[in-house]
């Protein structure tokens, strides 16, 4: 057991906003044991952008983590050779090349029709109606599993997104995650025999090409839409709330002045959809005269690295001027976020800039209430437009 300082936090209000209490962990125990949590946070930028990278101490083979359990072991949950090896079979579907070349064609096509659609209707749900149907429509195409339908890759992720986060063992989290990942499979059979006779550049096609196992080709499927759905979902949304409660920061990109990509980093930057990666202590380690043990839970709390106050001049504030070039936001080490390119082309390239096009006066029309610490989004956000 580590002999790191214990912090308490109210898990309640630590999931309606984690952010002032990261700050003061920063300020006060930057590395400490969080009993509600049962793990030890590490919260200050530059020590996650370090030690992530010690593969060696801060292990991702974690056999009873529960997306191990929950999932399958994916490439996520490996390091060294095993992880880079199964990163390198699926790099023909999220290189920047296919993804410019064939991703962002899709993505366009899709999010013109649902636009398209839902113009005439004056109002919507951001989070419901528009940000979950964009992102599931572009992983269905991305992952190969164009047979189920946006709103079942949208439950199937929450549901295990949920059970990852389930460290409360919640038994009917866990049951609805086992039920997610039951569907998954299901359209993963059902695609095998169709992409076997025509291969293409989907996540599935390109592990059966490249030969892997059933087991992690499964796994990694899993993976990708756990957080190829959420993120995307969560950060079109929060993103269009950021822009129109900071009118100043959308006039910038109208006028030509800063770009639809500049606000997407800000953003994942300021309010992190994916707050915080787990980590298991590998061999006995010192860090800033505080001693880990082996088997001790480590998080790299992302999140609270971005808002950083001796890394970032704003830190708490939107602002799409500043400099991210610090931002951890898709990772720091071996495990940076394998779609991220994806995510940057159906968010700035596609998403933001057709949602402000196409739907003349955007407008909130009530409450946007957040929510999470691990995954962070809105979780509802009525707006309204000038329809045609």
């Amino acid at each position: 057991m580590s002999n790191a300082p214990v912090f308490q936090i109210d898990p309640r209000a630590f999931w309606h906003d984690p952010y002032p209490s990261l700050k003061q962990m920063r300020a006060t125990a930057p590395i400490a044991y969080v009993p509600q949590l049962d793990a030890v946070l590490i919260t200050r930028r530059d020590d996650i952008f370090e030690n992530e990278k010690k593969i060696e101490v801060f292990s991702s083979d974690q056999p009873n983590g529960l997306m191990t359990v929950l999932m399958g072991q994916n490439m996520m949950r490996k390091d060294g050779a095993p992880h880079m090896a199964e990163r390198k079979a699926i790099f023909p579907t999220v290189s920047p090349r296919t993804v410019k070349d064939v991703w962002k064609a899709a993505f366009q096509a899709d999010t013109t029709r649902i636009l398209d659609e839902l113009a005439p209707q004056g109002r919507a749900d951001m989070v419901a109606d528009i940000a979950k149907r964009i992102s599931g429509e572009a992983l269905k195409q991305v992952t190969g599993l164009t047979n189920i339908t946006w709103q079942e890759m949208d439950r199937v992720s929450q549901g295990m997104i949920d059970g990852c986060a389930n460290y409360a063992g919640d038994p009917a989290i866990e049951a609805r995650c086992h039920d997610c990942t039951a569907s998954i499979d299901r359209a993963i059979d059902g695609m095998i025999p169709v992409l076997s006779a025509q291969p293409n550049h989907s996540l599935l096609s390109v592990q059966m090409q490249a030969g892997l196992s059933d087991a992690q080709i499964r796994a990694n499927i899993k993976l990708a839409i756990s957080g190829g759905q959420n993120e995307p979902r969560d950060v079109i949304a929060g993103l269009v709330w950021a822009l129109l409660t900071h009118p100043a920061q959308l006039q910038l990109i109208r006028d030509g002045q800063a770009t639809w990509l500049q606000a997407f980093e800000e953003y994942v930057r300021w309010n992190a959809p994916i707050g915080m990666s787990p980590r298991r202590v590998a061999q006995r380690h010192e860090l800033h005269g505080i001693t880990l043990e082996p088997d001790d839970r480590v998080f790299f709390m992302f999140g609270s690295g971005n808002r950083d106050e001796q890394v970032f001049a704003r830190p708490d504030e939107f602002d799409i001027t500043q400099d991210v070039g610090p931002s951890i936001a898709f990772g720091a080490g071996p495990h940076f976020c394998a779609g991220a390119w994806a995510a940057r082309s159906l968010i700035a390239d596609v998403a933001l800039p057709m949602i402000f096009d196409r739907l003349p006066g955007l407008r909130l029309d009530g409450e946007a209430p957040f929510g999470g610490w691990a995954f962070r989004g809105p979780l509802s956000m009525p707006v309204a437009w000038s329809a045609d």
